[in-house]
């Protein structure tokens, strides 16, 4: 099909993405039994950060390397898109000379001007309306731990924000129910909501959210560039913390709970529930890298035919 892009999780068919989680759970055990190829061998990842990361600076850097390739990290200090540079000028240059390339920014309308007039994959690492990498690491994560998630029922714990929006999109793609539990005024997209509205339901208590999930999901309350709402918030949020006796009173016996990191102690989370029986935050993180190598391979494999 040649040059694909990876937006959304919508920018995938329904069959390629299952392809590419089971390629994850392959590549995975692959690196760990040292059987893994490496078939990025002389192949560029760009890294373009206008906002910081931790998890995905690391999972894409050393994803590119364990698949045999290289990868350029690209901060606005160090580029002329942050003077101001058009991103259509920048794309045209930056995709001339590298192989795919990964832009962690703000607007959403910024990354898809950007995959417009590159000549290579791009893939969303991060904007505010939606995080898909890290939903490929947590349906690996799901996948992994109890088989496939169809039919199963999540519930999202929290603001309306770029996860929440990113997990919509899976409920869709992946056939399992969404229950998100947001205070008034902190729903995500309409759009969203009205196009899967047969997916989703939105309810004002974390119980009711809670009530036989299968798997619980939550996340900062104040993503990055909200700092000055902080305190807003945290008022807005008292009553959204997950904690031990919610999942124990609340959850399916089997639940699991997921949360991108960074997390706040004592905030959306108690301050034990990261090293609770139902987390698998730590796997959760670790697969970025390899949901993360499934993908580029796909996609360079994509570019090839």
């Amino acid at each position: 099909m040649g040059l694909r892009h990876f937006l959304t999780l919508q920018d995938l068919s329904k069959a390629e993405l299952e392809a590419v989680l089971q390629r994850a759970v392959e590549l995975k055990q692959q690196h760990r039994n040292g059987t893994a190829p490496r078939p990025c061998d002389g192949k560029v990842l760009a890294m373009i950060f206008e906002k910081s990361s931790t998890r995905t600076r690391v999972s894409f850097e050393a994803g590119m390397a364990q698949l045999g390739g290289s990868a350029l990290f690209l901060s606005p200090n160090d580029t002329q898109l942050g003077r101001g540079e058009p991103v259509e000028d920048s794309a045209r240059v930056i995709s001339r000379m590298v192989d795919i390339i990964m832009i962690r920014t703000f607007g959403h309308d910024r990354i898809k001007t950007f995959a417009e007039y590159s000549s290579v994959p791009v893939i969303n690492a991060l904007t505010d309306d939606f995080h898909p990498c890290q939903l490929l690491a947590d349906m690996q994560t799901y996948l992994e731990h109890r088989g496939s998630i169809r039919g199963k029922k999540v519930a999202w714990v929290g603001d309306g924000n770029n996860m929440c929006q990113s997990y919509i999109n899976a409920a869709d793609m992946l056939d399992f129910e969404l229950a998100i539990a947001c205070p008034t005024g902190y729903e995500p997209s309409k759009a969203l909501l009205e196009k899967f509205g047969d997916r989703i339901t939105i309810v004002r208590e974390p119980a009711q959210a809670l009530s036989d999930a299968d798997l619980v999901v939550t996340d900062t309350w104040a993503s990055m560039g909200q700092e000055e709402e902080k305190k807003q918030r945290e008022k807005d949020f008292a009553g959204f913390q997950v904690n031990e006796a919610m999942m124990e009173q609340q959850a399916a016996p089997d639940a699991l709970f997921m949360h991108c990191l960074p997390a706040y102690r004592g905030l959306e989370i108690s301050d034990s529930m990261l090293e609770s029986k139902w987390s698998v935050v730590w796997d959760e993180a670790e697969n970025r890298l390899h949901a993360q190598k499934a993908l580029m391979e796909f996609l360079l494999a994509e570019m090839a035919k």
